[in-house]
C-alpha cells in the first residue's frame, strides 16, 4: 500500500523500493514506438515471459514497466509466471496510436475508452502495481498546456476505479528530466486530490559513466522532492553514453541519502534495440543472451539493501505542492477537461440537423476540421474545441473525431441557412456530411439546453455514461492468476479500503495475506 511518499507491503509493513526494468521491445527512451503505431504486447507473449522472467530474477527484479499492452489479449500467463517470481508491473495505459499528443492534446472517448480498456483487463492480477497515464508527454515550455489533458485522464481513470468498485490501483504520470522538472510534479500533485497522482514516475539518465551523487545531480533531485506527498521513483533510469554502463547509480539510488525519498527506479531497458540500452539481446533463434550491461547491472543490484522505515512507525507530513503559476514556464491551467461522455455525446449528434456520413473516413474529418475550425473561416468550433492554456473547453471537446466533426458541420449548416442563402446545400462538404431528423428528448433536451447554441455552456445535467470499453479483458479467462503475490496497495481512505477488503474477501485471501 502507498502511504505519505512510500510504499509498504501491506502483509508486514516493510517499506518497498522497485527494483525495475523496462520491458518492451521497439520503444525508444521516451517510451514512443520506434516503428511506427504497431507494437508488440510483451505480456501476451507467453514464450518470451518464459524465457525472460528466470533472467530478470537474475537481476533481482520485483517491477517491471511495459509501455503499451493490448487488452483484448491474454495475459494470464505471463502474469502468473511473474507473480510466481515476485515481480510486479506498471502498465502505461496508452499506445502509439492512441494516448495524448502533446503536439495537439485532446482528452476524449476514444482515448478514455482505450485507458478504461487497459484498467479493466489488469486490474484483476493482484501483482498490478498501478498504471501511468502518460509518459513525457510535456517535455517543452511551448507544450505544457498537454499536461491539463493528463490530469483530466488521471482523475477519470481514478474515478473510473472507484465506480467499477475494483481494489484501488494507483494512477500516476512519468516525466522526463528538463526545465519544468518542478512545475510538471507540482501541477500534477497540487489542488483537488481526487485529480492528483497516486505516484510520480521520473525518467532520469543524468548519471553518466563515472559521476557521483553530487555531479549526476542527483543530490539536487532529491532535495526537490524530499517535501513531495506521493511516492516518487525513478521510472527510467541508466545513461548510456560511456559503455558499457557500470550502474553505479544504483548504489546511490538505494542508499540512505536517496532511499529516504526515492521508492527505487526501473533500468530502461531489458530488450536491446538500436537505441543500445538493451540489458540482454535475442536472436533471430528468440534465445536471449546476456550483454555486459546485465552483468555489472547484476553485480550491483545485488550488493544493495536500503533498510526503510516500519509502515507502523512512520507519520507523513508531507503536504501536496501549490499549483505551479501560469507564465513563461508554465502554460496549463488549473482548469481541468470535462471528462469523456458518450451519452452526452450521443444527445448532442441526436440534436443535430446535419451530421457526418457514417463511412466517414479520417482524412475526410481531418480536411473539414482543418477548414471550419480555421476562425478566419467563421465560428464553427467553439463547442469542440478545447484550450488547456485558458482552461476554456467546449462541451462537446470530449466527444470522439466523428461525433466533434458532425457538430461542426451542423454549425456551418446552421450559418450557412441563416445567412447565405446561396449556398443550396450546406449540409455536404464534398459528400462527407448528411442531413438529419434532429432528436432531442427526456435527459437529451437538457443536455442540450445546458450546452446551448453555441456548445459552450456548463453541462451539469448529464446522462450516465455507458462505461463500456473496447477491451475489458474479454479473452482473459482466469480471475485467479498471479494470486500468489501481495500488491503493495494504494490506500485512499476508509470507505476505498472498506471495498478492497470485500472485494479481497470475495476474490481469496490469498491475494490480501499472504
Amino acid at each position: 500500500m502507498a502511504q505519505g511518499s512510500k510504499f509498504f507491503y501491506k502483509t508486514n509493513g516493510t517499506e518497498f523500493f522497485i527494483r525495475g526494468v523496462a520491458y518492451q521491445q521497439d520503444f525508444s527512451s521516451n517510451g514512443t514506438i520506434s516503428g511506427g503505431n504497431s507494437f508488440t504486447d510483451p505480456l501476451a507473449d507467453q514464450t518470451a515471459c518464459a524465457r525472460d522472467v528466470p533472467l530478470m530474477t537474475q537481476l533481482r527484479t520485483n517491477t517491471i514497466r511495459v509501455y503499451a499492452v493490448d487488452p483484448t489479449a491474454n495475459h494470464d500467463q505471463c502474469m502468473q509466471m511473474l507473480s510466481d517470481a515476485g515481480i510486479y508491473v506498471i502498465v502505461d495505459l496508452g499506445e502509439p496510436k492512441n494516448s495524448i499528443n502533446r503536439d495537439s492534446p485532446q482528452w476524449n472517448e476514444e482515448i478514455y475508452s482505450r485507458y478504461r480498456a487497459v484498467v479493466d483487463t489488469f486490474q484483476k492480477y493482484p501483482n498490478t502495481l498501478g498504471f501511468f497515464a502518460g509518459n513525457e508527454v510535456t517535455n517543452a515550455p511551448n507544450n505544457t498546456e498537454a499536461s491539463a489533458f493528463v490530469k483530466a485522464a488521471v482523475r477519470d481513470v481514478k474515478a473510473y476505479i472507484v465506480q467499477k468498485k475494483y481494489r484501488p490501483i494507483g494512477v500516476g504520470y512519468a516525466t522526463n528530466d528538463d526545465d519544468q522538472r518542478t512545475e510538471l510534479a507540482n501541477y500534477f500533485d497540487c489542488g483537488d486530490a481526487a485529480s492528483a497522482i497516486d505516484f510520480w514516475g521520473y525518467n532520469i539518465y543524468s548519471w553518466c559513466g563515472t559521476s557521483s551523487y553530487r555531479a549526476s545531480h542527483y543530490q539536487e533531485r532529491t532535495q526537490e522532492f524530499s517535501s513531495y506527498n506521493v511516492p516518487a521513483f525513478f521510472a527510467e533510469y541508466g545513461c548510456n553514453t560511456k559503455q558499457p554502463r557500470q550502474f553505479d547509480e544504483v548504489s546511490a539510488l538505494f542508499g540512505p541519502d536517496m532511499s529516504k525519498v526515492w521508492s527505487g527506479g526501473i533500468v530502461y531497458m531489458y530488450y536491446q534495440e538500436a537505441n543500445d540500452y538493451g540489458l540482454v539481446s535475442v536472436g533471430s533463434d528468440d534465445k536471449a543472451t546476456k550483454l555486459p550491461d546485465f552483468t555489472a547491472l547484476s553485480s550491483k543490484i545485488a550488493t544493495v539493501n536500503p533498510s526503510g522505515v516500519a509502515m507502523a512507525s512512520y507519520s507523513p507530513t508531507n503536504k501536496a505542492q501549490a499549483c505551479p503559476t501560469q507564465g513563461s514556464v508554465w502554460a496549463a491551467s488549473e482548469t481541468l477537461p470535462p471528462s469523456p461522455n458518450d451519452a452526452v455525446c450521443s444527445c448532442m449528434v441526436q440534436s443535430l440537423n446535419c451530421t457526418a456520413k457514417s463511412d466517414i473516413s479520417d482524412d475526410d474529418i481531418k480536411t473539414n476540421f482543418d477548414y471550419l475550425c480555421d476562425p478566419s473561416n467563421g465560428n464553427f468550433c467553439g463547442g469542440i474545441l478545447a484550450n488547456g492554456s485558458t482552461g476554456v473547453y467546449g462541451a462537446y471537446s470530449m466527444c470522439n473525431a466523428k461525433e466533434r466533426i458532425s457538430w461542426a458541420f451542423n454549425a456551418f449548416f446552421m450559418d450557412q441557412t441563416k445567412n447565405n442563402p446561396k449556398n443550396t446545400d450546406p449540409c455536404n462538404s464534398n459528400g462527407a456530411a448528411q442531413k438529419q431528423t434532429p432528436k432531442s428528448a427526456g435527459t437529451c433536451r437538457a443536455v442540450v439546453s445546458q450546452a446551448g447554441d453555441s456548445g459552450t455552456g456548463v453541462i451539469t445535467s448529464a446522462p450516465s455514461p455507458s462505461s463500456t470499453s473496447s477491451g475489458g479483458g474479454s479473452a482473459s479467462s482466469s480471475t485467479g492468476a498471479a494470486s500468489v503475490l501481495t500488491v503493495p496497495n494504494f490506500s485512499f481512505g476508509m470507505l476505498q479500503m472498506a471495498v478492497y477488503v470485500i472485494i479481497a474477501a470475495l476474490v481469496g485471501a490469498g491475494m490480501v495475506l499472504l
